[in-house]
């Protein structure tokens, strides 16, 4: 293995990237320490301890915690996944945009550049309703040591260049670095987290906090962070491997084809976005039911605020829509980057096909029903790797229910209410980091194996690595 990781500083080329990649990731890192001027940073970071088991907590998982300290990255890449879920929409049902994505790389710059002015936008948005929320929500809890129209001001400047340099630091990874820029964000925010999730859950076995069930607790949720890694690794590289013959042409004095080869489905070919996306739609309604704007606070509102408390991570309604969630932007991801009918072309083009199903539409038709079926699996198991760890954490409180409730109160607590354990073992989270992981292994053996070099699996390599620099 070791010489294998040393085979990625022999590559010029991808050692460059690495580093490159690397360095990236220092710098926001680095701006993850850099509080927004006139915060109270101690308060603030106690408030979300505080509430660390509720929305917030999902939230300040996925900004990497500068949530919670307000740091200039504190918007992190939601304004940028947002805006970039809005337009991916819109090129489905409205026809102009759609045209433009079918123009080629123009076309995709164009909406790229649209998608950058959204997201200064929703950042904009986004930094003014914080800004509003700290002002005046410290009269009683000193948030804010100076609050006023100048601080208002800074706030959203300030927030709103965080939000617009994490998406170009995101950007120059996916051009000049190794593997999905956004995506490796989101990675090296919970990473970093994890350290102090271990810490929280020595203090709790330090403490006895679930008295007698303590170890017992401990020890199954190990065994389930485990069991869930496991998983992954499985689905995620478990493939349908359609079989497709080419036909036998003479090129010039040449024969030509006649080989078998397979196209491979993968399982879960949206990888961790769907889980993503679900997440980002679903936190803009936790992120105002905090607010309060003009003293007026959207929680407190009659009308607004059981729709909220309906929403709050755990209660049935949440986990009912990020189910649907998911299966939603599992099918329409792998509906943008994967397209039967291309696939089809291509395929007649070049005199393949598939034994038994005839070229063209029916081989298209064929290739839809399959991915319709692998990607309804490819949801659900991402529905169960998310929930499992979610109801042991934080629960699923069925005793909210209005008929059922009775019936789940006579339930143990931890059943309803979880264990309490910190965001940072939760599925979510276990998934970004281990999908996002491999996404970039793979690709960095991608690099090597093109190289001649072995790759990380052992059926990978097709050259031995060179042993001399």
């Amino acid at each position: 293995m070791l010489e294998k990781l040393a085979n990625i500083f022999r590559i010029p080329d991808l050692r460059k990237r690495v580093l490159f990649t690397l360095f990236i990731l220092a710098i926001y890192r680095l701006g993850s320490h850099i509080p927004t001027p006139g915060i109270n940073t101690k308060l603030l970071e106690q408030f979300f301890q505080q509430n660390s088991g509720s929305s917030l907590g999902l939230i300040d998982m996925f900004s990497g915690g500068n949530l919670r300290r307000l740091t200039v990255f504190a918007l992190g890449i939601m304004p940028y996944i947002t805006a970039a879920i809005i337009f991916e929409l819109l090129t489905v049902v409205y026809e102009p945009l759609a045209r433009l994505q079918k123009e080629g790389d123009m076309g995709r710059k164009k909406i790229t550049q649209w998608t950058r002015y959204m997201t200064v936008a929703l950042a904009v948005v986004q930094s003014f309703a914080i800004a509003l929320t700290l002002v005046h929500g410290s009269g009683s809890v000193p948030y804010v040591t100076n609050p006023g129209p100048g601080f208002v001001l800074m706030t959203v400047l300030t927030l709103t260049t965080g939000a617009t340099f994490v998406m170009w630091l995101g950007e120059q990874i996916t051009d000049r670095g190794i593997g999905e820029g956004m995506s490796l964000l989101i990675f090296a925010g919970i990473v970093v987290g994890i350290p102090n999730g271990i810490s929280d859950l020595y203090e709790k076995v330090h403490t006895q906090a679930w008295g007698g069930f303590t170890v017992p607790a401990v020890l199954i949720l190990l065994a389930v962070m485990m069991a869930v890694v496991a998983f992954i690794v499985f689905v995620e590289r478990s493939e349908r491997r359609i079989p497709v013959q080419y036909a036998k042409r003479i090129v010039g004095r040449r024969l030509m084809g006649g080989q078998s080869t397979h196209l491979p489905l993968r399982v879960n070919a949206g990888g961790v976005m769907p889980v993503i996306f679900a997440a980002s739609i679903l936190s803009a309604p936790l992120l105002f039911a905090h607010a309060t704007i003009g003293g007026f606070s959207f929680h407190d509102s009659r009308f607004l605020g059981p729709i909220f408390d309906a929403l709050q991570v755990g209660e049935p309604w949440y986990e009912l829509l990020y189910c649907l969630a998911i299966v939603f932007f599992a099918y329409f991801y792998i509906s943008i980057i994967f397209r039967p009918d291309d696939i089809a072309d291509n395929m007649r083009k070049y005199g393949g096909f598939i034994p038994g199903i005839r070229p063209g539409k029916r081989t298209a038709d064929f290739v839809n029903d399959i991915l319709t079926r692998i990607t309804l699996v490819g949801a659900l198991y991402l529905i169960v790797v998310s929930l499992i760890p979610q109801f042991m954490i934080s629960g699923i409180h069925l005793n909210h229910l209005w008929l059922l409730g009775p019936f789940f109160d006579r339930l143990p607590t931890w059943v309803t209410n979880g264990l309490g354990v910190n965001f940072y073992f939760g599925g979510t989270s276990l998934l970004i980091v281990v999908g996002v992981a491999m996404d970039t292994i793979n690709k960095v053996e991608a690099h090597l194996i093109m190289r001649h070099y072995d790759g990380f699996s052992t059926k990978s390599g097709r050259v031995r690595g060179r042993r001399s620099w």
